[in-house]
């Protein structure tokens, strides 16, 4: 598929790979030799950047200085998404080394980091100081301030998306200018899950709470029968649940339980609603080695190291892959999962697996889960882009008539007439985007496409 016809049939989101080197480069535009020399992709390889310049700021104040002085522009993370969001007609602007523990307040437990500290950076000194987040997503390698862009969320019927931990942040608006928003802000609830339109996110302030340690246990083949008359009962069985299926065999291959040991959480036994208890640590595609996995089989350890499902010194999931990611209401959850389900022939050639979690209503503007409890069917797809691509749409179709909303950072060829639709407050989040940044320095063919 050519990128142009790419760009025309899916909605190209947020991206940040971790694996990738970064360029470095001083405020300067690449030549056109230099830049043909220079591939930079995203984590997974599916998207080539097309931004004539990376810079990478070392502080805060140069940050500043190069918002103010360049034209078009977006901020590059772990460059973890799928799609566009993240580049540039013009200059990407690295946070890889925005990355460091700027406050810990002790007395209001809140935590100040600058945008670029990815969750692993420093989830085990936190630990290590009696204090934890609420949840972590299934990597540990994401940034902060990308991943609350876009709503990336853990699993827990009463745990929201990460952004809902942000008590505040800083922002560097078009001009150069620091911006401080909090949760008294009218502005907070549109620019926390911004998509990156209101200007570069410098510093993020967590709320925290205190440590806790957590056990993790993981059954197998799970009857979907048992989903459909117990589905409330299953993902509420811990503080974090996770399916995983193909979606053949009426089957759901390995339900992951992650409960909380300040709870005295009992033994859940070898039988959970008709599937066995695993007999050794078990990775999500269940051909794979759980050597990069966090550890399982009911050995309790710290909340850090058991709510992702991946450590962080390793490649997370397959590495090499495509993913998409949709949300409904969990009212719907299961006539939602029954009418994937009939696709299950078309899906599961291009599939590697499918994980279903819950997450909590929140109140950000453009979050899918704004006044709504949800949960999400995750797609991590083969890398077969063409045949992916030709699917999409199917499963979107499907899901139609429950209100479905895609990830914003990963592949969807949802129409923007529609997202508009779907999204309340999306005529008040257009109309201080505009007013944030008028003259359009941070848009780029992800946002002229899916939201102006």
């Amino acid at each position: 598929m050519k990128r142009k016809d790419f760009i025309k049939t899916t909605s190209l989101a947020m991206a940040g790979g971790f694996l990738s080197p970064f360029l470095a480069c001083t405020p300067k535009e690449t030549s056109k030799e230099e830049f043909q020399e220079i591939i930079r992709k995203n984590w997974a390889g599916n998207y080539t950047y097309q931004a004539k310049t990376l810079l990478e700021p070392q502080s805060v104040e140069e940050l500043q200085e190069i918002v103010r002085k360049q034209g078009k522009q977006k901020a590059l993370g772990s460059k973890h998404c799928f799609n566009n969001i993240a580049d540039s007609p013009e200059s990407q602007i690295s946070t890889k080394n925005l990355n460091k523990w700027i406050n810990l307040d002790e007395e209001n437990k809140t935590l100040t980091v600058e945008a670029g500290a990815r969750y692993g950076d420093f989830s085990e000194e936190l630990y290590q100081k009696g204090y934890a987040l609420h949840n972590l997503a299934s990597l540990p390698h994401i940034t902060v301030a990308g991943a609350c862009a876009t709503a990336t969320h853990g699993s827990g019927v009463k745990n929201g998306n990460l952004a809902t931990s942000v008590i505040s942040i800083e922002l560097v608006t078009p001009s150069g200018e620091l911006v401080n928003l909090n949760r008294d802000d009218p502005g907070f609830p549109a620019v926390v899950v911004g998509l990156g339109a209101f200007g570069i996110i410098s510093k993020v302030t967590l709320e925290l709470q205190d440590a806790f340690d957590v056990r993790q246990d993981v059954f197998q083949d799970l009857p979907l029968a048992a989903v459909e008359s117990n589905f409330e009962e299953i993902m509420s069985a811990g503080y974090s649940v996770s399916l995983f299926t193909n979606w053949m065999d009426n089957n759901v291959s390995e339900v992951w339980v992650k409960r909380r040991m300040d709870t005295n959480p009992q033994n859940l036994g070898d039988d959970f609603y008709g599937a066995k208890a695993a007999t050794k640590n078990l990775h999500p595609i269940v051909e794979l080695s759980a050597e990069a996995c966090s550890e399982q089989m009911g050995i309790p350890g710290p909340w850090y190291d058991r709510l992702p499902h991946f450590k962080m010194g390793f490649t997370p999931s397959a590495g090499d892959e495509l993913q998409s990611e949709y949300f409904v209401p969990r009212a719907n959850a299961v006539e939602a999962i029954l009418a994937v389900e009939k696709l299950k022939e078309e899906i599961y050639p291009h599939l590697m697996i499918t994980e279903i979690r819950t997450i909590a209503a929140d109140g950000f503007w453009m979050s899918p889960c704004y006044h709504q409890d949800c949960i999400s069917i995750h797609f991590t797809w083969k890398p077969k882009t063409k045949e992916v691509m030709e699917t999409l749409p199917k499963i979107e179709n499907a899901l139609a008539p429950f209100g479905v909303k895609p990830h914003w950072g990963k592949l969807f060829t949802i129409s923007p007439a529609i997202l508009h639709v779907l999204y309340e407050k999306f005529p008040e989040y257009l109309a201080l985007a505009k007013q944030y940044d008028p003259e359009g320095k941070f848009r780029n063919s992800y946002l002229d496409l899916n939201i102006y």
